[in-house]
């Protein structure tokens, strides 16, 4: 530190030495930019280390573009676009304290638990559709725990999916979903609750409430969101045996969502005025880009690492087939991180199961997997991240991986 004498006529006016500390002023490390750095770095050292004339680069990177592009053309326009818009009307149209008379730590956590349980269970979504719904309801002031209940209820407790499960892969493995499924939505959600609990405290005290102001009746609310999850359920509908009516519903269901969707955009001018019209359209586009980009940059990782349902990643299947045979601990544990990390669009992993216990995987480990899987994802992860930041997100998916892991071994071992 050097002391700086001031003039002459300055010091008679009484004036004290002016300090001047070097420390402060030396240069800091700008941790943003040493990010940017290595997003340029790895880009470049893949570049310049990797052959991708060999055949083998060449079917890793093909594997992630058509897993990439499996999800745009299956998913993006019948799962995600009516999630981003159903996530934006809560932002714009569910008043917060509507949210927080229901999914706050001060309410009764039995009560808003299983309101956010009970949410998902009627959604047939897989893990990346249901992030806007979960973003919405948390932006909105949902306390962490209940919007992680429902954050993993919606592609874990997935009825036709439970069903499914007991009829290809036996009763006992069905009866065992559902019932670690329902009790994981708690369970994690109360984690996480408590893990963050002064950080939540922090958040949701910052969040401005807005007044309720002039409520237009409810109905309308009620009308606007039924008919939007209308349109995600019809156009999500899965085939299976149901009757003659089900079969009529389930060829059209495409120009059935369409027709839904075309009433809905004529019927929004009745149903909200020209503000929360705006409102609708701008939360939407702000959910769309917060989620979107890190999703699709999953799914393409996802197919370079894992590949598609039966081909070839830069892992090979062979050796996930081989780690997760007989129920110990480590082949259920790694059966529970490959869940994690693996993309389930909705009802798949149960046919993908089927192949792997063909293959040797044991009981504990499939349940393991069928119980981390559907919830989590690499792509959904990494979404996660810019919804939630880094620490919850790692918390959350090691829970899930956990209890996953601790149910598949107890499951496994006991039959």
């Amino acid at each position: 530190m050097l002391v700086e004498p001031l003039p002459d006529s300055a010091q008679r006016r009484g004036f004290s030495l002016h300090v001047r500390d070097e420390a402060a002023e030396r240069p800091r490390v700008n941790k943003e930019e040493i990010k940017k750095l290595l997003w340029l770095l790895l880009p470049f050292l893949a570049f310049f280390a990797i052959d991708f004339r060999e055949k083998f680069y060449q079917n890793i990177i093909l594997e992630g573009v058509l897993l990439t592009q499996s999800y745009v053309r299956e998913h993006t326009l019948t799962c995600l676009v009516p999630a981003l818009f159903i996530s934006g009307g809560i932002a714009a149209l569910v008043s917060q304290v509507s949210v927080i008379r229901f999914f706050t730590p001060a309410v009764n956590r039995y009560i808003s638990y299983a309101v956010a349980s009970v949410s998902g269970t009627v959604l047939a979504v897989c893990s990346c559709t249901v992030l806007p719904l979960f973003s919405g309801i948390y932006r909105r002031g949902s306390g962490l725990g209940p919007a992680i209940a429902f954050l993993y209820s919606g592609p874990a407790i997935n009825v036709l999916a439970i069903v499914m499960t007991a009829r290809i892969l036996g009763w006992q493995l069905g009866l065992a979903r559902v019932i670690f499924s329902v009790l994981f939505a708690f369970v994690a959600g109360l984690l996480m609750q408590f893990l963050f609990r002064e950080a939540e405290k922090e958040r949701l005290a910052q969040l401005s409430l807005t007044a309720p102001g002039i409520q237009k009746p409810m109905y309308k609310n009620v009308l606007f969101f039924s008919w939007m999850v209308s349109i995600l359920l019809i156009a999500t509908m899965p085939k299976i045996e149901a009757g003659s009516l089900y079969e009529v519903v389930y060829i059209n269901r495409y120009i059935i969502a369409l027709v839904l969707a075309a009433m809905l955009a004529a019927g929004s001018f009745f149903l909200m005025d020209h503000d929360e019209r705006v409102n609708w359209m701008l939360e939407t586009w702000a959910n769309t880009k917060l989620i979107v980009p890190w999703l699709f940059a999953g799914i393409f990782l996802a197919g370079l690492l894992l590949g598609r349902p039966g081909e070839q990643g830069l892992i090979p299947q062979n050796y996930i087939e081989r780690a997760v045979g007989g129920n110990g601990f480590l082949a259920v544990f790694f059966a529970a991180v490959a869940g994690a990390l693996m993309y389930f669009a909705t009802l798949t992993e149960v046919p993908i199961l089927q192949g792997l216990m063909s293959a040797g995987m044991g009981k504990g480990p499939a349940l393991a997997m069928l119980l981390s899987g559907p919830a989590l994802s690499l792509p959904a992860l990494l979404a996660l991240r810019s919804i939630m930041g880094l620490k919850r997100t790692l918390a959350y998916a090691g829970i899930v991986t956990l209890l996953a892991t601790a149910a598949g071994y107890f499951y496994g071992n006991l039959f």
